[in-house]
């Protein structure tokens, strides 16, 4: 444990919990997850926790318990839920968290036991201002943590969101363009893709106000419901949109190639990453509808 570049992922089992989980706690916090291998919450959880030992390489040990191969770890440390994250520090629990965490709850937790970037709080600082309506200063912030880490990707993405909910569609697609190949197929590149997107397809249809009147007098308008869709996802509010495509299904549900059902099918996938209920939401809508 000399590397502080090192990564400390561990499995751990009954025999090597003394000296993995207990006897390394002395010198940097453990974070250990009682998790199920055939559990998606578990495995969704230990990714998020594995990539955090990465970025804080040398800073703390993550150990993986699997209940199923490990009966009395489980009993002795009280787990009757999953996923469970236990912390030790000097040999003991510290924190015990029960479900699924989110990233910025996990990196809370983290920062709890002393760990976590300057960098990243200047980023979390950036998204409060922008969600109190203070996007310049926001925008002044990631700009100040780029320079303090040029090779920082989320902050750039945290500015690429930025600029698309401030419509500056220019500047997002600009910087976004910047970012290497594997930002830009990741799950964030992916989202920011699809508001790009979405965005600039709703710049090119007569505008919300002719569409609502369009449809009042032609309620039957695919072309109507499906542009009001494409206006309704460029500004976030999915469930109407969906609705607009539904409707176009009960029309017509061959409407230009099975548009509609193919629209929902990119909202859904655009969702998962960071509205995964909603995203489950409609693909089972969807399933359902198309089971009739």
């Amino acid at each position: 444990m000399n590397s502080k570049k090192e990564t400390f992922i561990f499995e751990v089992s009954e025999k090597n919990f003394e000296s993995i989980v207990i006897k390394n706690s002395e010198k940097i916090p453990v974070f250990v997850e009682f998790m199920g291998v055939w559990s998606g919450p578990c495995i969704q959880m230990s990714e998020e926790i594995a990539n955090l030992a990465k970025e804080f390489s040398g800073q703390f040990i993550f150990a993986k318990v699997d209940i199923d191969e490990q009966d009395t770890l489980m009993k002795s440390y009280g787990v009757e839920n999953i996923p469970n994250l236990q912390v030790f520090i000097d040999g003991k629990v510290v924190q015990k968290q029960e479900g699924l965490m989110t990233q910025d709850e996990l990196r809370l937790l983290l920062k709890e036991v002393g760990i976590y970037s300057h960098i990243n709080e200047m980023s979390q600082q950036a998204r409060e201002k922008h969600m109190a309506g203070d996007s310049l200063g926001a925008i002044q912030l990631l700009t100040n943590a780029i320079k303090k880490d040029p090779s920082n990707t989320n902050i750039a993405m945290d500015m690429v969101q930025i600029f698309i909910d401030l419509n500056e569609l220019d500047q997002a697609e600009g910087l976004f363009n910047q970012l290497p190949d594997s930002e830009k197929n990741s799950d964030m590149g992916k989202v920011l893709i699809g508001q790009l997107t979405f965005l600039r397809l709703a710049s090119k249809t007569v505008g919300k106000f002719q569409l609502q009147q369009q449809l009042l007098s032609s309620p039957d308008s695919c072309d109507a419901h499906f542009d009001m869709a494409v206006c309704l996802v460029a500004e976030k509010d999915y469930q109407e949109a969906v609705n607009h495509l539904f409707e176009i299904m009960k029309i017509d549900r061959n409407y230009k190639d099975s548009a509609a059902r193919e629209m929902i099918v990119t909202i859904t996938n655009m969702l998962a990453p960071n509205n995964p209920e909603l995203s489950s939401e409609f693909r089972s809508k969807l399933g359902s509808f198309l089971n009739v």
